[in-house]
């Protein structure tokens, strides 16, 4: 683990080298070839996909058992990238998302967005139901981290605003810190080892903040479209430390819903707090 921490720790200084000569290149005549100054990025980026191949996971035959908790919304929403389908679920053990989950809300009756191949190229987040919607503690825990200064852009559902997300942003937010792909981000200390994380959060919006108590049912933020996102949506995972860039995943379960697979909806009652 100490490993990882110092590439990590090495990726972000040979891109504060780059962007600074960079910046410099600006100013001042540098003593050699600009080209020479890719080897920094080229590094950076020679050692992110080092990281993301040798990210931490259970071995073959060394898969945890589920932990069951309770879901994390409430209403009608719709399951994206699941691990019902596959395994890792999102395409990477990185960042502990080996069992991670997103999900959208689609209430009855109202309509969401759906992918869009030239117009508009992005919306608001307001048209979308997803976005604030009330986010729940999934057990009595402690919060660990907890922050909701990052801002909430606008979708990227449509041919361009994707190709924008794939081909730049993801890339650049990757290079850059684990807070900015998850965006918002929530992480709580569930006990026995297992921590459970929330992300891309609405700004602004987090009721808790790290040390808190909270309680299973108790309204600790709102869903939101920061970070690496392509709409207001909520993502969530069970790991086994509160490190992102160390954890592992762990599976997860929710009582009365399972692990609903990709595409599937399902409905979720109102938390009832005791």
């Amino acid at each position: 683990m100490t490993v990882r921490i110092c590439a990590f720790v090495l990726v972000r200084l040979l891109l504060a080298a780059f962007v600074g000569q960079f910046v410099l290149s600006f100013f001042v005549e540098l003593p050699y070839r600009h080209w020479l100054a890719l080897g920094a990025l080229v590094g950076a980026v020679g050692i992110q996909v080092a990281l993301a191949r040798t990210a931490p996971r259970h071995a073959a035959g060394d898969t945890p058992e589920p932990v069951e908790v309770d879901p994390p919304m409430a209403g009608r929403w719709l399951a994206l990238n699941s691990p019902a389908d596959k395994v890792p679920s999102h395409g990477t053990h990185q960042l502990g998302q080996t069992y991670a989950i997103d999900a959208v809300a689609e209430p009855e009756g109202t309509e969401r967005p759906g992918f869009r191949w030239l117009w508009p190229i992005a919306r608001r987040n307001s048209a979308f139901p997803a976005f604030d919607a009330p986010l729940y503690a999934v057990a009595d825990a402690t919060v660990t981290h907890a922050e909701d200064r990052q801002r909430d852009h606008l979708s990227r559902n449509s041919l361009l605003g994707l190709l924008y997300l794939m081909l730049i942003e993801s890339d650049v937010r990757g290079l850059t810190a684990a807070r900015r792909i998850t965006g918002n981000h929530l992480v709580l200390d569930l006990g026995g080892g297992t921590y459970a994380m929330y992300a891309h959060l609405r700004r602004g919006s987090l009721t808790v903040r790290a040390g808190d108590r909270v309680t299973a049912g108790q309204v600790l933020a709102r869903c939101g479209n920061s970070g690496n996102s392509t709409e207001p949506h909520l993502h969530f995972q069970l790991m086994d430390g509160p490190d992102l860039n160390t954890a592992r995943g762990v599976p997860f379960r929710w009582r009365g819903v399972g692990v609903p697979a990709g595409g599937e909806p399902f409905t979720v009652p109102e938390p009832v707090r005791v």
